[in-house]
């Protein structure tokens, strides 16, 4: 009792539609599209953990946490003066770092890290050694 209809179906292949006239069985199961590439959108992940990117983000990140904490960049309980040394001053933020380091330090040297681990990734890459 199926019946075959000639119908035009549109099918998209990338941007590009493809017109094509298929026969269609009606009260038959459609099966899904098989991709036969990754196409535009295609996504590399082999060997993410270890590689040179991701060692350059995760060491940034880790020295600037590093400086935050021990007091060699400015943070909150830490401001620096116009001669660039950091004085101490009460910043009212509660802690329960020995070193006073605040949840407030701990996004900005991370974000800071992070800006600086991608300035050098960026700048590998356009030398051409990354």
């Amino acid at each position: 009792m199926a019946t075959t209809v000639m119908t035009s179906l549109t099918q998209f292949n990338g941007l590009r539609p493809n017109l094509s006239a298929a026969p269609v069985k009606s009260m038959a199961a459609i099966q899904p599209m098989r991709r036969k590439g990754k196409g535009a959108l295609g996504a590399r992940c082999e060997g993410f953990i270890g590689s040179p990117t991701n060692l350059i983000i995760v060491t940034s990140t880790t020295l600037m946490l590093f400086a935050g904490r021990f007091g060699l960049a400015p943070s909150a309980n830490r401001k620096s003066t116009a001669g660039l040394k950091l004085e101490v001053r009460d910043s009212g933020l509660q802690t329960g770092d020995p070193a006073g380091f605040t949840l407030a330090d701990t996004l900005a040297c991370g974000s800071l890290g992070h800006i600086i681990g991608v300035g050098v990734v960026l700048g590998l890459k356009n030398l051409g050694a990354l």
